[in-house]
């Protein structure tokens, strides 16, 4: 027995937190932790990987903490040892590969050791998402569909806005999955654009058979922005049947996408219910603790020492999404490095000025944009979206597409979806004309700058 014997106390803990949280909670965070050693003041426990330390020290450490000294008396640290076994069962079946024929060696042991999927990015796994009150939700169901897929939570669709960790949460699905023994899963990911190219190419080349060959024999479909999916009368009703197959085989489907199924146009009534059949959760902008962690473990992972109150001034600025606060940061990164100059909190100040003044203004509305340049030419906002193509429309009406094009995410398609129906070269003919106007009319610069700011206002 040890001479210092914490885990006594250590179950006790457990017990304590136990009552204080939801079973799900509990279960998800406290079941993969396990006693692992103690030493003088000192309590090790083991978790399954830096992800669930990271969470835990971020989530529950305090608590922790201060349960362990009021059962102890004394102050005891707690840290974490990250459990090896599953690494330990790779290298482990690489060994037993030896009696497999010569020319089969190379492809498993390849498949097993790095485990690396083609189409995923390596850096879009659990263990580099910051969970926080905005994406809780959405990251625990993420975590309970990687160990049970094709159950509970299907199809498991995750809405938002631009930036919020929508497709690095689908992508981490896919990794937890790839990374498992089972050889034979067969997960694919793709985008909804590409996805809908290469059912257009399998119908050109009259073999719309090896489209549904391949996508209706996985056993994990990711399938990235479906609001893509939108006046495509042909696809959908393709899709319709794929979707159909899979969640008959039981077989788990995850899709994100910008908007509530509800809110999406020309998707037919039979494919918005098939979204909803299983759950649907959205992603909000982070609050400021998230926005802060995240800057963080960026930084740690960069390898950089940036000081807090650098750190907590882009946090406190920039609270559109994850993708824009990562920005800031690797503006003043390169900035540093490039002018070798140390960082204070002035200069990242300075050097940020411009950003903090966009993002203050972030997250524009095609909505809000009509309504501004409607009542600047003296217009009705559904003049804009009207058929009438009359100067005195049609200039206006170009104005607001380019306008929609600077100060938000929508692509071309989706903008001309908001302006009547219109297809997205109407929109990219609009953009064309106003940067032209922009170059040849020294009056027009004003008009659009007028306008922004009445939008932003």
């Amino acid at each position: 027995m040890e001479s210092w014997n914490y885990e006594i106390f250590w179950k006790e803990t457990v017990n304590i937190i136990k009552n204080s949280l939801s079973r799900e909670e509990y279960s998800m965070w406290f079941n993969n932790i396990s006693y692992y050693s103690s030493s003088e003041n000192n309590l090790t426990l083991s978790v399954p990987s830096n992800f669930f330390k990271d969470q835990i020290k971020q989530r529950y450490i305090s608590r922790i903490s201060e349960i362990l000294e009021e059962l102890s008396g004394s102050k005891i640290i707690v840290s974490f040892k990250v459990n090896k076994k599953e690494n330990e069962k790779h290298k482990t079946n690489k060994k037993n590969l030896i009696d497999v024929k010569n020319d089969n060696i190379t492809e498993i042991a390849e498949r097993i050791v790095p485990k690396k999927h083609p189409d995923l990015r390596e850096d879009y796994t659990f263990e580099n998402f910051i969970i926080g009150e905005n994406n809780s939700f959405a990251a625990n169901a993420a975590l309970a569909i990687a160990k049970n897929p094709g159950r509970a939570y299907n199809p498991f669709l995750i809405y938002g806005g631009v930036g919020l960790g929508k497709t690095h949460l689908l992508q981490a699905i896919g990794h937890s999955l790839y990374r498992k023994d089972d050889l034979n899963k067969k997960i694919v990911f793709v985008t909804a654009e590409n996805f809908t190219n290469e059912f257009v190419n399998s119908l050109q080349k009259k073999n719309p058979q090896s489209f549904k060959n391949k996508y209706r024999s996985v056993d994990l479909l990711l399938i990235d922005d479906i609001h893509f999916f939108q006046n495509k009368e042909g696809l959908q009703e393709e899709f319709f049947h794929t979707f159909n197959a899979l969640y008959g085989s039981k077989k788990q489907m995850v899709f994100t996408c910008d908007r509530p199924v509800s809110e999406l146009k020309n998707i037919t009534d039979r494919m918005k219910s098939r979204f909803e059949m299983g759950l649907n959760v959205d992603l909000k902008p982070p609050n400021f603790e998230t926005r802060f962690a995240i800057l963080k473990k960026k930084v740690e992972s960069m390898n950089k020492t940036i000081a807090d109150d650098i750190i907590e001034l882009i946090a406190e600025n920039v609270t559109s999404n994850v993708r824009d606060i990562e920005s800031a940061l690797t503006k003043l990164i390169a900035y540093a490095e490039l002018v070798n100059k140390k960082l204070t909190k002035d200069i990242a100040q300075q050097q940020l000025v411009d950003v903090f003044s966009n993002f203050k203004h972030s997250n524009v509305s095609l909505d809000i944009i009509q309504k501004r340049v409607a009542e600047y030419f003296n217009l009705s906002h559904i003049d804009l979206k009207g058929r009438k193509r009359t100067k005195a429309i049609a200039f206006p009406r170009h104005i607001a597409m380019y306008i929609a094009r600077e100060l938000t995410e929508y692509s071309t398609t989706e903008i001309g979806s908001e302006f009547g129906g219109r297809d997205h070269t109407t929109v990219m003919h609009a953009i064309q004309k106003i940067e032209g106007s922009l170059k040849s009319d020294p009056t027009m610069e004003p008009i659009i700058h007028n306008i922004i700011r009445l939008v932003k206002e």
